[in-house]
């Protein structure tokens, strides 16, 4: 009798990846994340700050330029910086170091107007920075990051959102042309043509208020607009309305903002 003897059926072997490579593929897609995330991000920028050589302080001039003249080139920029460096937050502190030299020039400025003395000067630049700049810079930005993320994002294939680095680079961008009205423009004409107790002076120091909140309020939602994937942004220009309304109503009942300012810094805070 013959037995006829055949060979076992070969398995096709599907592709698939060995546990090890698998491994690879995945230890290196977390070290990606890692890298985009965002307290990585916020690492990598406050180890610049004090690396001044690094900084390119005259783009960031540049910056603070068009921000005056035209604020929309400045956004433009940040879209590329998306497209580049995949975030649109800024990674050079140039311009945060650039704005706090002004904000110390512009104390000093007012140190002289209203007469203060060296421990005087150290404290009103210690509020203007801390407190006027990035104190309140830090609500705003939070309060603006929490709304847009929440109420304000279009459904995207990849679900991006407004990085809070964003939305504090939007506050100092617009709180820089606030800083050339009110703490450049005014000091220079608040002792001739401010300070007096006078229709046409209240309406010269609100005036320069209503400008530079307006200017505040355009470039922030500037920012915002720009961004794709963020819907009815129109909103964020409803703050005009009140900034409108206080003015007329401080006209109407002959209250000089710039006074007021000043009285505050040199009694409260001083």
């Amino acid at each position: 009798m013959m037995f006829h003897t055949s060979s076992p059926p070969s398995e096709t072997s599907s592709p698939s990846m060995s546990p090890s490579s698998s491994f690879i593929v995945s230890s290196s897609n977390d070290k990606d994340v890692e890298r985009h995330s965002a307290s990585a991000k916020r690492r990598k920028y406050l180890k610049r700050i004090l690396k001044f050589r690094h900084m390119d302080f005259e783009f960031a001039l540049w910056q603070m330029i068009y921000l005056l003249i035209s604020p929309q080139k400045v956004y433009r920029n940040f879209h590329y910086r998306k497209y580049t460096k995949d975030q649109f937050a800024r990674d050079d502190p140039a311009f945060l170091v650039l704005l706090s030299f002004f904000l110390f020039v512009s104390s000093i400025f007012f140190a002289v107007v209203m007469r203060l003395s060296v421990v005087g000067f150290l404290k009103f630049l210690f509020w203007v920075i801390f407190v006027d700049c990035i104190g309140t810079g830090f609500l705003i930005a939070t309060a603006l990051w929490f709304i847009t993320n929440k109420y304000l994002l279009r459904p995207t294939p990849d679900q991006q959102h407004v990085e809070w680095g964003y939305a504090f680079d939007v506050h100092l961008n617009a709180f820089f042309p606030l800083l050339v009205i009110l703490h450049g423009l005014q000091l220079i004409i608040y002792q001739p043509m401010i300070n007096h107790d006078s229709f046409v002076s209240t309406l010269i120091g609100n005036s320069l208020w209503l400008v530079a909140l307006s200017y505040y309020v355009y470039i922030t939602f500037l920012g915002y607009s720009v961004l794709p994937f963020l819907k009815k942004t129109i909103h964020m220009l409803h703050p005009l309305v009140a900034v409108v309304v206080v003015y007329i109503i401080s006209l109407s009942v002959g209250w000089n903002i710039s006074q007021t300012l000043m009285w505050f810094y040199k009694y409260r805070v001083l």
